[in-house]
Formats: structure tokens, C-alpha cells, sequence
């Protein structure tokens, strides 16, 4: 973060998401503060929150992308939660502070998937010598090793006489490493815990009870192993795995997982509108209110208890969004509102932003569905003229049906490409090109059949 300056974030938004330049300059802002932050004294650095966002725009326009582009940018905790999922306090369904959870134990899989990845040699080496006594066992009678080139016997098994000293040992260890032994067969024990299947009802923290019971239950249940057969090469990758988890400090892991999530974790809370309720209604939208006032003490900083400890949420940033068509943004909670100080709108999507992101992002639909028939061998081509068509008709359908933004796109080319995707593998012909003909010929007829296209775009 030290080298990626405001615009320089805002450039990199720019690589994948088309338009929107006032909330990407709006989140490049708020990702450089917790930046700015981290340099501040010790005795102020605890003082400055974090600038939440609220993303005010209908949907298939970049929100979501944004948020999640962002993460990987920054490399930072994320987690994308449905508001509309959670339930207030007393009512079935998920609690709020689950969303901590599930960014705690993402966050704490990332790092170990990490740790692995930088003990990997080491593990190899260990999982390797296991494995060499498995195929020359220590107490084997003296000898010599048959089939040193490879041979192996009709069981698929490797023909071993005895073990010959280290260097029938470093001749094996030599075949092992060309992957000359991978598709001999044998047996290896295969660490098993058995957790009796419990199930508890409970009107809130259902999901964490569960887990915390069953890594209670797990630590007091003794470890099995059983015998598995399995070819050299699965179990060399096997026991590479179970080294590798050996050799990482889990308590490490934890504490730099939890620090990650407190200093640099992201929420980003979708459909904040459908969690906004009206005074008249009766019913299900009794606990909307609820569910708001839950979010509060998460959303200004509270302690969630996790099963890897307390977690601290006082400088998690949280972006939320919602279409907000029937509701404002200042329906929600004064309490809440307060915590969201920077609001941006986002704009609709036209025909030129259509044709731009049919095109230019790094994954842009044209390109995917243009890898996709390469694996066939095909060379698939756009004509501009189609492009531009493409995006009329995207446009056209958004206004007369439900507006759904870019994800119209999706549908329009999955039904224009239907009939080549299916036939691709017996095309005779190894190079299609699409032009605004065949677009007409292939969907006008949709189009204009306004039921029809409600159905099928």
C-alpha cells in the first residue's frame, strides 16, 4: 500500500470496472486512509475510525465489484455478506456477529493455506522419507533391489528383495524424483477422526455452537489411523499435506489472522436497503429494525467472540449498498446512518458503457467466451457493428424489462452463442466471425416479443 497511491487505485479499478469514477475514487480514498492510519503515532492511531461507505445504485453496476477488487488489491480480510440473511436477536436465522466469524475463519484458512505454502520444500522432504520407508523397509533382509529401472510386478507393486544400504535407498530416492515409482501401489496409514454427528436448536449463534462443539468433541476423541491404498505419486502429496500441517505454528497463524482482521478487514454488506422497514407493515418485517440495531455495536466497534478468540471490529471497513428504490438511505437508523459518512452514487449504465464493457475489461465477456472456443480450436471474432448491436439490444431489454444492469450482457451472448457452443466441437469451419446480421437474425425476433424476451433475456 505504500507505493499505491489514490489514483494509481483508482487505475487499477479502472482495468475491470467501467465508469463509476466518483466511487472508486471514493474507496481508493478510504483503502489509502487505513494506509495513512497504520503511520500515525501510537497514541492517535487508535482514534481514527474508518470512513464506511454506503454505495447508492441498482444493481449489475459495479458495486459488488468494486468492493471485491478492492480486497484483492489491497490484499486484505473480506467477506461479502447479504444483509437481508440476518435476523434480529430471538428470531431463527443468523446472527450478525457470525460475519466477524466467517471473516476470522477465512481469514485464518488463507494464512495457513500460506504458512503451507512456504514450508512446502521442507514438508516434500519429510513426506519423502516416509514414503522411501514404506517402499524399503529398515528391517528388509540384505540384498538387492530388482526392477531398479522401473520394472514392477503384475500386482503393480514394487519386486523387492531387501534393502540393499544407503544406496539402493538413493537409487529409489532418484526413481521417486523422475516419477518412475507414481503409479505403483501401496499402503499407507491415513490419520481419521470420527465426530458423532450432534445437532443443535438455538435461536441465535446456531452455526458457531456447532463448531465450537465439534472441535470440543474433537480434541477429546482419540486419533485413528487405517490403512489406505493409494499410488506412490497421491501418496507422496498425501503425506507432503501432512507434514506441511505439522510444521505450521497454529497459534501463529491465529494471531497474525486476527491481527490482519482487526487492522485491515473488509464487510461488505449488500442489500443494506432490504434490511430498512416501513411503519405500516406488519410481519416478517417486524425484526428489519432489529437487525439494525444489531449491526450497530459491530459496525462502531464492539469485541465479537470467535472460537480463535476475542476479535475487535472498531477498525474493520464496512461498504454497504443497496439500489434503495422505494427508501432512502436516511430510512436506516440515525445510529447507523452516522457510521456511514460517505454515500455515493452510482450511475446507470448505458449503451457506450455496455459497448466499453463488452470489450476492454482485462475480463471482459468477449474475451472469455473467445478462450472458451479456442479450446475447441475455433477462432472466434466480433465485428465492431456487432458489439455496438450487442449493446442496443442490452439496453433496449433493460428498459423495457427489469434493469439489471451489466449482468444483461451475460444473458444476451449466452443466447447469441448458443447454437456455436453447442456445435463447436463438429464445426467444420475453424474460424466464425459474428457481425451485426447474425446478431438481428439471432435475437431481434427474441427482442421484439416483449413476453418472450422476459423469459429468455
Amino acid at each position: 500500500m505504500s507505493s499505491l497511491k489514490p489514483a494509481d487505485i483508482v487505475g487499477e479499478l479502472d482495468k475491470y470496472i467501467i465508469g463509476q469514477q466518483r466511487a472508486k475514487r471514493s474507496v481508493a480514498i478510504a483503502l489509502r486512509n487505513r494506509w495513512r492510519r497504520q503511520q500515525v503515532g501510537d497514541d492517535l492511531r487508535n482514534e481514527i475510525a474508518p470512513k464506511n461507505i454506503i454505495l447508492i445504485g441498482p444493481t449489475g453496476v459495479g458495486k459488488t465489484e468494486i468492493a471485491r477488487r478492492l480486497s484483492q488489491l489491497a490484499d486484505s480480510p473480506f467477506v461479502k455478506v447479504e444483509a437481508s440473511k440476518f435476523t434480529e436477536v430471538g428470531y431463527v436465522g443468523r446472527d450478525v456477529e457470525s460475519i466477524i466469524r466467517d471473516l476470522v475463519e477465512l481469514t485464518v484458512s488463507q494464512m495457513r493455506s500460506r504458512e503451507q505454502e512456504a514450508v512446502r520444500e521442507k514438508a516434500r522432504a519429510l513426506a519423502e522419507e516416509r514414503l522411501l520407508d514404506l517402499l524399503l523397509p529398515p528391517a528388509a533382509p540384505t540384498g538387492a533391489l530388482k526392477a531398479a529401472d522401473g520394472q514392477a510386478d503384475a500386482g503393480g507393486g514394487l519386486d523387492i528383495v531387501s534393502a540393499g544400504g544407503a544406496g539402493t535407498r538413493e537409487k529409489l530416492r532418484r526413481m521417486l524424483r523422475d516419477g518412475r515409482l507414481d503409479e505403483r501401489v501401496l499402503d499407507v496409514d491415513v490419520a481419521e477422526r470420527n465426530t458423532p454427528m450432534v445437532e443443535i436448536f438455538s435461536s441465535m449463534g446456531m452455526e458457531e455452537m456447532g463448531i465450537n462443539f465439534k472441535d470440543m468433541l474433537g480434541g477429546l476423541l482419540p486419533r485413528n489411523t487405517r490403512k489406505r491404498r493409494m499410488k506412490v505419486g497421491e501418496a507422496l502429496e498425501h503425506l507432503s499435506q501432512e507434514e506441511a500441517q505439522g510444521l505450521v505454528d497454529m497459534e501463529k497463524v491465529v494471531r497474525a489472522a486476527i491481527e490482519r482482521v482487526e487492522q485491515s478487514g473488509i464487510v461488505f454488506l449488500d442489500e443494506i436497503d432490504k434490511i430498512v422497514g416501513k411503519a405500516e407493515r406488519q410481519g416478517p418485517d417486524v425484526s428489519r429494525e432489529g437487525v439494525q440495531r444489531d449491526l450497530l455495536p459491530i459496525v462502531e466497534g464492539s469485541t465479537v467472540s470467535t472460537k480463535y478468540g476475542p476479535v475487535k471490529t472498531d477498525h474493520i471497513l464496512f461498504i454497504a449498498s443497496g439500489a434503495f428504490h422505494g427508501i432512502k438511505p436516511s430510512d436506516l437508523i440515525p445510529e447507523l446512518q452516522g457510521r456511514f459518512p460517505i454515500r455515493v452514487e452510482l450511475d446507470s449504465l448505458g449503451r457506450g458503457d455496455f459497448e466499453r464493457i463488452l470489450t476492454e475489461p482485462r475480463n471482459a465477456l468477449i474475451l472469455q467466451y473467445t478462450a472458451l472456443l479456442a479450446t475447441e480450436g475455433i477462432q472466434l471474432e466480433f465485428d465492431v457493428t456487432a458489439i455496438a448491436e450487442l449493446a442496443r439490444i442490452a439496453e433496449e431489454v433493460n428498459s423495457r424489462t427489469e434493469n439489471i444492469g451489466a449482468r444483461r450482457l451475460h444473458t444476451v451472448l449466452e443466447c447469441l452463442l448458443e447454437e456455436i457452443l453447442f456445435q463447436a466441437p463438429d464445426l467444420p469451419q475453424r474460424r466464425v466471425t459474428i457481425d451485426k446480421d447474425y446478431v438481428v437474425s439471432r435475437l431481434q425476433s427474441i427482442v421484439q416479443d416483449e413476453d418472450l424476451s422476459r423469459y429468455i433475456l
